[in-house]
């Protein structure tokens, strides 16, 4: 005879039971496998940014930089980092994953060499002070776009529109020399990667919902791995301007 005063709740049964269970053996799976992909995330784009800090010193270093960096090379390996950006978006589809790999580790290979420069302009100690800010910032950010419950999407038109705003200003500026709108450049630029850090990351978190268990999956972890490399080395570099003290 049922006790109905016992406040346990009164089994339903085999089918319900099961459902349950179902429901938080998928919700447990689903939890486990965005965790594993947002670390595959974080795990190339860490060594992204550590293989182009290895050649960008190693060739600081051994003095071919100098000897480059103002030869008729400089503009071939300033754009070379673009076209891997443009090559692995346009052909996401048509590429494999292995190929998507390989472009990856060339294009931090190439910005390596791009960024070298930087060690003839500000000296060895501020560089490593900015970049450790850059880390500290960066993994703050994005924990919190990781872990809010706020819908950050309203953001993308924003900063999108202050993106193109930073480059437009960007070219005026190559004309005008204007230190005072430099350091304008730079103000905006360090918040407006701060907001794409926080906000690329929600992104890719949600983005994983719809690659999981598809062919995508492997891609979808390099792409994200450099919108993530683009943040923090645009983040870095806008606040070099401002921490680094120049040669």
């Amino acid at each position: 005879m049922a006790n109905w005063n016992d406040p346990r709740p009164t089994p339903t049964g085999f089918g319900a039971s099961a459902g349950m269970s179902g429901s938080w053996d998928r919700s447990t799976v689903q939890d486990a496998g965005l965790r594993r992909h947002m670390l595959s995330i974080y795990n190339y784009m860490a060594s992204g940014v550590t293989l182009s800090g290895i050649v960008a010193l190693g060739f600081s270093v051994s003095g071919m930089a100098d000897q480059v960096m103002h030869g008729p090379l400089r503009l071939v390996i300033s754009l070379a980092p673009l076209a891997f950006v443009m090559v692995m978006s346009f052909g996401i589809n048509r590429l494999s994953t292995s190929a998507m790999q390989g472009l990856f580790w060339a294009f931090s290979v190439t910005m390596g060499l791009s960024l070298s420069s930087i060690f003839q302009v500000y000296t060895g100690p501020s560089i490593a002070v900015t970049f450790f800010a850059t880390a500290g910032a960066f993994a703050g950010l994005s924990l919190f776009g990781y872990t809010t419950q706020k819908n950050l999407s309203g953001m993308g038109t924003f900063l999108i529109m202050g993106l193109v705003g930073i480059m437009i200003a960007s070219l005026v500026n190559i004309f005008l020399h204007s230190p005072g709108l430099a350091w304008g450049i730079s103000f905006l630029g360090v918040l407006l990667f701060a907001g794409l850090t926080a906000y690329d990351t929600q992104r890719l978190k949600d983005q994983y919902r719809y690659v999981a268990g598809t062919t995508m999956a492997g891609k979808a972890v390099i792409m994200g791995a450099l919108q993530l490399y683009l943040d923090f080395i645009n983040m870095f570099m806008f606040l070099l301007r401002f921490m680094g003290d120049r040669r």
